[in-house]
């Protein structure tokens, strides 16, 4: 198994490409601790290693954010041999069961499900390009609340990124939107 690496905008998260699908259909999951993460063997078994802060798990890829005391250097071989390890083993991603997505709003027209459909449709793709993820929280009095995760949790870029490209674009398509923050 090749894993390849690739940066991130977030200099303490790179982003793990196994050749594999990691969540595929099911989405993504973020884990911000080992407790966060017992749904997830591979993100509990990268929690093992010491000083990993964050692990973001998407179709393809993993992203893995450090604390900022230790190296890259340092921690990127054991990361990639623990995920070695766990698609070698054939473990499961997420255990069976165990769903934390569950999206009860329908395609119905309303402005919600046009700002999710932008965001999953437009804005996804390029966030997953860079290690991360985005998500809808809320639409309350034309400001719309996302939370950045993955590589864009904590990025210098993300506000720029939240500002100039998602409010603009979803302002251009639903005037109902007066601003974006983050949730």
């Amino acid at each position: 198994m090749f894993i390849q690496t690739e940066g991130t905008p977030n200099p303490s998260t790179l982003k793990f490409i196994p050749g594999c699908e990691v969540m595929g259909r099911a989405g993504t999951a973020n884990f911000t601790s080992a407790e966060t993460a017992v749904r997830s063997p591979l993100a509990v078994r990268l929690f093992e290693t010491e000083g990993v802060e964050g692990i973001f798990l998407g179709d393809d890829f993993v992203t893995v954010t450090k604390t900022d005391d230790k190296e890259w250097d340092i921690l990127k071989p054991m990361i990639l041999g623990a995920i070695m390890e766990h698609f070698t083993d054939g473990k499961p991603v997420i255990e069976a069961g165990i769903d934390e997505n569950d999206d009860d709003d329908a395609a119905d027209g309303s402005i919600e499900a046009q700002i999710k459909d932008l965001l999953d449709t437009r804005v996804r793709p390029a966030v997953a390009q860079d290690g991360g993820d985005i998500i809808f929280q809320s639409f309350e009095s034309g400001i719309v609340y996302l939370r950045m995760q993955g590589a864009c949790s904590g990025c210098p870029s993300s506000s720029m990124t939240l500002k100039n490209g998602v409010e603009n674009m979803l302002k251009h398509y639903i005037p109902e939107v007066l601003e974006v923050r983050e949730a």
